[in-house]
């Protein structure tokens, strides 16, 4: 990630953005309840989507909100560094998994046998 310093500075609006964000998704819930059954569906998810739309971009121009839209882009260009696995490599990988589950599942259950024959041996003959 980046190494740039991060300072404390808030702006003083910062507050008054999280007030209108809050609002705004405080209307969506209250417009939904309340005009849910009067307005068409089509209005009311158009009106309901422009009012999601005005609140993530007023969360956005936050502090902590440009801290998070960064720590995304910067995320996202690590992910394309990823190099992805083959189909023919995953399928291998997976097969094996499967192969050493199987066989320590085989183990455990006949240790367990064993262990129960043991126990069951020193019990019955106490």
């Amino acid at each position: 990630m980046s190494t740039m310093k991060t300072e404390k500075t808030t702006s003083s609006l910062d507050g008054l953005k999280w007030g209108v964000t809050i609002l705004l998704l405080a209307a969506i819930v209250v417009g939904n309840y309340l005009y849910g059954e009067s307005l068409h569906i089509v209005a009311r998810v158009a009106v309901l989507l422009v009012l999601a739309a005005l609140a993530l971009f007023s969360a956005a121009m936050t502090e902590k909100g440009k801290t998070f839209t960064e720590f995304a882009k910067e995320s996202r260009l690590e992910v394309r560094k990823v190099v992805w696995p083959t189909r023919q490599e995953t399928v291998q990988t997976t097969l094996i998994i499967l192969a050493v589950s199987t066989i320590v599942g085989l183990v455990l259950w006949g240790l367990d046998g064993i262990f129960v024959r043991i126990v069951s041996f020193i019990t019955t003959s106490i």
